[in-house]
């Protein structure tokens, strides 16, 4: 019964730990990224780049992924407002059969992006590489993420921390329904990205510099 007692408390214990993790990474990243997200172009301040964070275009069930469609749709329209120059595509290239940014880059030309405009990087397996290399790899202290809010928001916390000033132009989000297991990953992905920053993780990948011009 003592030892039973004593499990109980431990595991009562982490949960309190854990709980209190995720409220305080949600927390910071929220603070990090007040008023640096915009939902329409008018106001949004000009940047040379606009970071567009890959997805899969297509979800295991056949189906198209909206989170990819909306973020095509929201590089489209920050590019024809004249807010970005350039759109740097960072996406998972992995495996030979998997190329997050070039299945972009193809939506992008398709819809009117001149292909010179477009950068790829094919290092981006996650948020962290992504922001790290745009700066590293790509020279940009300065960028416009693209991405859903809450994917922007972590994108932001990541930039300041590594001293990119970065805001973000929001791409339509999906129903809380469609996204809810995506959101609920969302909170754990934060504890996870303020841990990685504390002890210094670094990309996958860095390599030569590529000049965006």
């Amino acid at each position: 019964m003592k030892y039973l007692k004593l499990s109980l408390k431990l595991k009562l214990v982490l949960i309190i730990c854990s709980f209190l993790a995720i409220w305080g990474a949600n927390a910071l990243v929220e603070q990090s990224a007040a008023g640096k997200t915009f939902n329409t172009t008018p106001k949004m301040p000009h940047n040379k780049v606009g970071l567009l964070l890959g997805t899969s275009k297509i979800l295991a069930n056949g189906r198209l992924n909206l989170y990819y469609k909306y973020r095509i749709d929201a590089a489209v329209q920050l590019f024809k407002a004249r807010k970005i120059d350039f759109i740097l595509v960072s996406g998972d290239n992995s495996r030979k059969n998997y190329d997050e940014s070039t299945t972009m880059k193809n939506d992008l030309v398709s819809r009117g992006i001149p292909t010179d405009k477009i950068y790829l990087d094919y290092a981006g397996f996650r948020t962290l590489d992504s922001v790290v290399r745009s700066k590293e790899i790509f020279g940009q202290q300065s960028i416009t993420v693209i991405s859903q809010p809450f994917h922007n928001e972590r994108a932001i916390y990541i930039a300041n921390n590594k001293g990119i000033k970065a805001v973000g132009f929001n791409a339509k989000d999906v129903s809380m329904r469609y996204g809810m297991k995506v959101q609920f990953r969302e909170r754990l992905a934060r504890v996870k990205m303020v841990l990685d920053l504390v002890f210094g993780k670094q990309p996958k990948y860095l390599g030569k510099k590529i000049t965006i011009q």
